[in-house]
């Protein structure tokens, strides 16, 4: 277990995990100067083969020509974010042109498709289907290695617990168990059974560690916590992906418990490799070495890179600290040769792992990036995985599925022909004009196609002159509104925190005038997070999360509204009541003074003075087209600590469809060493059933399914009583207890 997380590391330790090197790597490090080992620890951003999209302050810039001579002179080990296979075989046989040749590795972030763009991973986890994870990455990886890349900077696997961070769209949401089955899930579809392999992608989860817990869920902001915290909610999604076998990982750019990330040897050393035992790469983020001037740690640019090889920074990215400083420092005496040796061991031994020692022109074949990229099977998985990812969260009446014919429709909303804002966050390799928009994807799907009137009605963020009056008089012309709201691409992501998680002013306003025209709105919400929503978005009959589901929006979401698929995905973030709330989550630690159900602002009790202690959809929340019941629960009345549990329950479908249900297991630890959450998804399950028919479905809780990190700092199973619940949404849940001994 992690020594201490409070107290820096006294001295030089040279250890921590690292995978046998090879007799090759061990003799290209006995020939390597300082130099030439200073380089392999260095990446850069491509530019030989740029893509045009900043995401980051311009740091280090060279243009291709010094690009390429620093790599002739072995002065660079990785390039990252360039796309496409003529230009990474310029700079790979520029490589083998260097005094050892020694090939370089080409990664990119590639987080949910690269030509072909697949939802967010926050809308794909929606659908609680690490398979459907897993296939979904295979099919990325085999798009992605087509374009000359072997490295991805994901999966994001940090648990977001409040829905202002911008990066809640990168990962899988505010639970631990579903941040830790999809985290192996991607790993295992990004890499596949044999990193050597053309199409096999290495995996990076992360940003390790704790990075979802920034103060007030401002971007880059300083993250405070227990060690007990650490380790249950932000530690396990890493132990996961690690399991599955990830590769490499990258450090937080955050200040964790006053002590910068990028310096934190207790993170990136004691718990990183001698407790997790990774035995892979850790790679700074973007110029996260450097940044340790601004963080008030490091004196300069050569004390930033003393401090960051130090805790545990194998590869520096964009800053060039190591490049231009390591050398020095080792002369200096500043730094342990063997701690250089280290670092450039892993690097080289990852990528003799990748086969590029014997096959430098891995995954740079001209022919397979004509025949991957854009690929119909890839399109069809990423229709898939869309339609996967779309939650009802609001079907009154049954409004919802229409029909093909014989309703006119009136689609509005500033998304409504909107293609530049299909595809969210980190999309900067595809192509938005093969995105399919909403109004597109509805004609293709209606029988009458003219029976669609599109207007915009507002911009993202601004009124459009005469906007809201066209657009009342469409919804009075139209059966059924389609209303095509929430943010646009730029308002999620990194560097894209919200002090308010609300649908922007403007298109509030046009939400609420088309609500009075009392023609019935369906809201079709785009979004890279939970919102808190208000007036005719929050009460309107019928309300669906379609996130931003990339370049098969407009068939996947009529798919869905036009019955073609069920709905099936559930929310793996809790909307809250209003932005006030955050951060919160559905397995918060209760209080003293819990309020009760009946009356959830009695006083004295814990709530906010305006608002109850609870979320407008908590996480989990979802319906279908169909209806499940629940019976005939069974759970044994007593465990072994440490022992698996196995409970079943039969389910029914009485609706008169088809449907999937989700069968969900929560726990509650009545009296623990340790404040317990409130309850905590353990087990989930789905089951497709016709319309009458019924199953059994047993969810299994692992043997430490049910431990906690007590006071002194380790896992443990303690004895007592449990509550118990199972649902399939919509009020179906039931209830039992047990008890371990």
């Amino acid at each position: 277990m992690l020594k201490t997380l409070l107290l820096a590391a006294g001295g030089i330790l040279i250890g921590g995990a690292t995978r046998v090197a090879s007799p090759r790597v061990e003799a290209l490090i006995a020939r390597m100067t300082l130099a030439e080992k200073a380089g392999q620890l260095s990446c850069f951003n491509d530019e030989i083969r740029p893509v045009g999209a900043v995401f980051n302050p311009v740091v280090s810039p060279r243009g291709a020509n010094a690009m390429l001579a620093d790599i002739r002179a072995g002065q660079i080990g990785m390039l990252f974010n360039g796309y496409g296979v003529a230009g990474a075989r310029r700079a790979q046989a520029a490589a083998l042109e260097s005094r050892l040749r020694i090939p370089l590795l080409f990664a990119a972030d590639v987080l949910h498709g690269c030509r072909t763009i697949f939802p967010i991973p926050l809308a794909e986890a929606a659908a609680f289907d690490p398979d459907l994870s897993r296939r979904a990455a295979r099919a990325v990886a085999q798009e992605t290695t087509a374009s000359g890349i072997h490295w991805t900077f994901a999966p994001m696997v940090d648990v977001a617990r409040d829905q202002r961070w911008g990066r809640v769209a990168e990962g899988a949401g505010e639970d631990v168990l579903l941040n830790c089955l999809l985290a192996a899930a991607r790993v295992e579809g990004f890499q596949g059974p044999d990193l050597t392999k053309p199409d096999a992608l290495l995996a990076t989860p992360k940003h390790f560690v704790g990075y979802g817990a920034v103060r007030g869920g401002m971007e880059y902001a300083a993250v405070d916590m227990s060690t007990a915290e650490l380790r249950e909610t932000f530690v396990p999604p890493f132990a996961a992906a690690f399991t599955a076998g990830a590769g490499a990982t990258m450090a937080s750019f955050t200040d964790f418990n006053g002590v910068p990330v990028s310096a934190n040897r207790p993170l990136l050393t004691d718990l990183l490799r001698a407790e997790l035992g990774f035995d892979g790469v850790c790679v700074s983020d973007y110029d996260a070495d450097r940044e340790l001037i601004a963080h008030g740690i490091a004196a300069d640019e050569a004390d930033a890179a003393r401090l960051a090889i130090l805790a545990g920074i194998d590869m520096s990215m964009q800053s060039g600290l190591y490049q231009r400083h390591l050398p020095a420092l080792v002369e200096d005496g500043r730094v342990p040769i063997a701690a250089v040796d280290q670092a450039v061991r892993r690097v080289l031994t990852l990528k003799e792992r990748l086969g590029l020692f014997d096959d430098p022109f891995r995954s740079l074949d001209r022919h397979a990036e004509r025949r991957e990229r854009g690929s119909r099977a890839i399109r069809d998985m990423a229709r898939t995985v869309a339609t996967r990812s779309i939650v009802l969260l609001r079907n009154d009446g049954d409004l919802l599925p229409l029909s093909r014919r014989g309703k006119r429709l009136a689609l509005i909303g500033p998304f409504g022909a909107d293609r530049a804002n299909l595809n969210g966050p980190w999309s900067f390799a595809g192509d938005p004009a093969e995105g399919i928009d909403l109004a597109t994807g509805l004609r293709a799907a209606l029988t009458d196609p003219a029976s669609l009137i599109v207007e915009a009605g507002s911009g993202i963020s601004e009124p459009l002159p005469g906007g809201i009056e066209r657009a009342v008089a469409a919804a009075r012309a139209a059966d059924i509104v389609l209303l095509a709201i929430g943010e646009g691409a730029d308002m999620s992501g990194e560097g894209n925190s919200r002090v308010e998680i609300t649908v922007p002013v403007a298109q509030q306003a046009l939400a609420d005038a088309v609500a009075a025209t009392g023609t019935p709105v369906v809201v079709l919400l785009r979004h890279g997070r939970a919102l808190a929503l208000t007036g005719a978005v929050r009460d309107a009959p019928a309300l669906l999360a379609t996130w931003f589901l990339g370049e098969q929006t407009g068939p996947a979401v009529a798919d869905m509204l036009f019955g073609a698929v069920e709905p099936t995905g559930r929310l793996p973030v809790s909307f809250p009541l209003a932005t006030g709330q955050q951060p919160w989550s559905y397995d918060r630690r209760s209080t003293g003074r819990p309020a009760p159900d009946a009356d959830p602002k009695a006083a004295g009790r814990s709530h906010w003075r305006d608002a109850p202690d609870r979320a407008l959809y908590p996480f989990g929340s979802g319906m279908s087209y169909t209806r499940f019941t629940l019976s005939d629960l069974r759970v044994p009345a007593t465990v072994a600590a440490g022992a698996p549990l196995s409970v079943s329950v039969r389910v029914r479908n009485v609706g008169a469809r088809t449907g999937s249900a989700l069968v969900r297991l929560d726990v509650h630890d009545r009296v623990a060493s340790r404040t317990r959450p409130v309850r905590q998804m353990k087990a989930f399950q789905r089951v497709t059933l016709a319309a009458g028919s019924e199953a059994q479905v047993e969810l299994r809780i692992a043997a430490d399914g049910l431990a906690l990190v007590a006071n002194d700092g380790r896992w443990q199973v303690e004895p007592g009583m449990f509550d118990l619940w199972v649902d399939a949404g919509e009020g179906t849940e039931i209830a039992g207890t047990f008890r371990v001994e």
